[in-house]
């Protein structure tokens, strides 16, 4: 699909979708349980609807009634056995959450993966299983599991993806005996690994954490509370707060926890680093708003999901922006490093890619012109946040591509008042 994005500043109000993050967990361990639950979503995202599909797979029974998703978890005692498809599509946290459980469960499962998804990586999850009894193997496009994990001292390097040791947060519990998880070397993204520890402790699971070491007891049962409300999506929430940044009259942006454990909370520091006036409101509601804007320097290493949206905020900013500890958003649906420096680039930023991050010149305003989301809806987004610094217009092809995380992005964003 393509879209012409008028270019020029919006301002108004918004309301996000659901943290697709914190939606996947509660689903998951919602459906190991043992009492159906209902739980309130605003949005389902085709990442969303992948970990729905793949659970109902399984054997639980999910349905979706608008914000309503009605759980009825798998059937007890998990028996495992049989071979098992699961459609994970281009989540790579569908995928990397169900390898351990579905692992746990003693599912021979064959994972069948979309896009860029086969190329992302799957190691050191795999490697981890392998040594506790069950076996992923990439194969002609897909990814087969088989055996069944084993309780014991588990050991994974938190480097590549915290969503591994996610993973195996989820599993462990309910294993037939006691486990211990050990994380190594430099984690990535630790915030996501403190979201899955609130949700575990929401469901009743018990777990003791020293350090950078876990004792998780075998046997335990799930008990989520029914009517949870998943808590509004800082990544989403991403794209329209920079807009804020770039608006004289701002953009307040709704449905966001203000003590959230979410990672990518971190951008309202970053926005007043940048000089953009930032107000959050009691209810969690942030009013942001431009004040004139000047260039950082900043570590991506816990935030890679907010740097395309930082980085078109950096081209308009007074001075230079450098971005580093980056190389990560190379394995993502694109490359974002260079996507995203191939998308501004082309509306008339001066930016640099460089092997592990970026830098950026601020200039004046964007000129606009042609770009594509190159399969990735985060760049898709990108592009209407940059049309807010365009003297002229945007044509933007692969628009659809928002689907994957904010399905009603354009609706929203066309919410929004011009000039």
């Amino acid at each position: 699909m393509t879209v012409f994005i008028k270019g020029g500043q919006r301002w108004g109000e918004v309301t996000v979708p659901a943290s697709k993050s914190q939606a996947h967990r509660a689903l998951i361990l919602s459906a190991l349980g043992k009492t159906p639950v209902e739980l309130y979503c605003r949005g389902l995202s085709r990442d969303i609807k992948a970990t729905v599909d793949c659970l109902n797979s399984l054997g639980a029974r999910i349905t979706a009634d608008g914000d309503k998703i009605s759980v009825i978890p798998l059937p007890r005692p998990f028996l495992g056995g049989g071979r098992v498809s699961l459609s994970c599509a281009e989540s790579g946290s569908t995928l990397r959450f169900l390898l351990p459980v579905a692992g746990m469960l003693g599912v021979n499962a064959e994972f069948l993966p979309k896009g860029r998804l086969y190329e992302r990586p799957i190691s050191p999850l795999d490697g981890v299983l392998s040594e506790h009894g069950a076996e992923a193997v990439r194969e002609d496009g897909r990814i087969r599991l088989s055996g069944r994990l084993r309780p014991g001292d588990y050991r994974i390097s938190g480097e590549v993806s915290s969503q591994y040791i996610s993973g195996l947060l989820m599993a462990l519990p309910f294993m037939d005996g006691d486990s211990s998880l050990e994380i190594t070397g430099k984690t990535e993204s630790a915030g996501y690994i403190r979201m899955t520890e609130d949700m575990l402790r929401l469901c009743g699971i018990a777990f003791e954490k020293s350090g950078r070491r876990y004792f998780i007891p075998g046997g335990q049962t799930s008990r989520p509370e029914s009517g949870m409300a998943i808590e509004g999506d800082y990544s989403s929430a991403s794209f329209f707060l920079c807009m804020g940044a770039l608006s004289d009259r701002g953009i307040t942006v709704r449905g966001l926890l203000k003590d959230s454990s979410q990672g990518d909370r971190q951008l309202l520091e970053i926005l007043k680093e940048f000089g953009a006036e930032v107000e959050i409101k009691e209810d969690g509601a942030v009013a942001v708003r431009k004040r004139e804007l000047r260039g950082i320097t900043l570590d991506a290493g816990q935030i890679p999901d907010i740097i395309p949206p930082i980085a078109a905020l950096s081209s308009v900013a007074c001075g230079r922006t450098v971005i580093k500890n980056a190389s990560r958003l190379r394995i993502k649906e694109s490359d974002r490093l260079s996507t995203t420096a191939g998308l501004l680039s082309s509306l008339g930023a001066r930016i640099q890619e460089l092997d592990d991050g970026l830098i950026i010149d601020g200039v004046k305003s964007l000129a606009g012109g042609t770009a594509s989301s190159c399969g990735d809806h985060r760049i898709a987004m990108t592009a209407a946040l940059a049309s807010l610094a365009c003297d002229g217009g945007i044509t933007l092809l692969g628009a659809e591509d928002v689907n994957k995380s904010y399905p009603e992005f354009w609706r929203d964003f066309s919410g929004l008042s011009e000039g």
